[in-house]
């Protein structure tokens, strides 16, 4: 797929789904196939193969190829598979080749290890990426790589470079960068599916859902009604039955990851533990989850 093909796809909800695995910690890929074919059942844009919310860092080479591979063979060619990318150097460089070897569509570029690396080591660093892949790369701006628009304009010159997912919430210097940038870029909403009406209302059409691997029901409505511009609608559906989920991500460092994988595993699918540094939920945060899902089910976005 080209870039300006893989862009013009990019509308509506980009899905994550987690990386399960064994009590062991080992991979569990067949728990991954049915967790993507799950998704796969509501109206994804594209998937995200070993992204954030698929613990990209705690993967090896090898995993990162199996998980990838798995995900592009659920999605049988339905819609775009952008896989994960991050690291540095050689080990980035190897993760981008692999993708374009694997067949995705697109490759979403993580921030490098080393953070407040200076801007000519990051360009490096970007364009390492797209020249291993030959694919479109999405730049995921986040944690240390928070840009300004003088930067992101040297990063946008950068041959492959096509889509900026902003994941800083810094709705601000997200409308600065656009504005310096324009057409020249795609631009996703990527800081969380609370940030939808933010988003949506400068303009932005497409957003990277985790709450897709749980509720994708959920996720699209919530792109429905931001691309209606029904902003009393979409304020109340935030409120009511995503706010509360990500207050109770909040809590400790790396729950985005830990909450996903408790509520598929509360649904039945394939969630298992995340791998260290990262802690999963207790018992009483776990109940918490258990109350937001009957809500997410007397609302009609959970089967059964």
């Amino acid at each position: 797929m080209n870039p300006n093909e893989l862009c013009a796809k990019l509308e509506g909800v980009i899905g994550f789904p987690v990386t399960p695995f064994h009590d062991d910690h080992s991979l569990d890929l067949d728990g991954h196939r049915k967790n993507v074919r799950y998704m796969l059942e509501q109206p994804m844009c594209a998937l995200v193969a070993a992204g954030g919310t698929g613990e990209l860092y705690s993967l090896t080479p090898e995993e990162v190829r199996e998980v990838v591979e798995a995900t592009l063979e659920e999605a049988a060619g339905r819609l775009p598979v952008i896989a994960g990318v991050g690291f540095a150097g050689g080990l980035a460089k190897r993760l981008a080749s692999q993708a374009a070897d694997c067949g995705v569509a697109g490759v979403l570029a993580f921030p490098p290890y080393y953070p407040n690396a200076e801007m000519d080591g990051l360009v490096d660093y970007y364009s390492s990426i797209a020249e291993s892949s030959g694919l479109g790369v999405l730049i995921y701006s986040r944690d240390w790589a928070n840009f300004t628009p003088a930067q992101a304009g040297r990063l946008a010159e950068i041959p492959g470079v096509v889509a900026w997912k902003d994941g800083t919430a810094d709705i601000r210097r997200y409308q600065m960068i656009r504005e310096r940038l324009g057409a020249k870029l795609h631009w996703i909403g990527g800081a969380g599916d609370d940030m939808v009406p933010g988003y949506y209302g400068i303009g932005i059409r497409a957003y990277t859902s985790s709450i897709s691997a749980v509720a994708p029901k959920l996720s699209v409505k919530l792109h429905e009604l931001g691309a209606a511009g029904d902003s009393v609608a979409l304020n109340q559906l935030v409120n009511d039955h995503v706010v509360p989920l990500y207050a109770l991500r909040t809590k400790r460092k790396g729950y985005e990851v830990s909450a996903m994988k408790a509520i598929l595993e509360l649904l039945g699918l394939s969630g298992g533990p995340v791998r260290p540094p990262l802690v999963d939920v207790n018992e009483a945060e776990r109940d918490e989850l258990k109350a937001i899902l009957d809500g997410w089910q007397r609302a009609g976005f959970l089967e059964g």
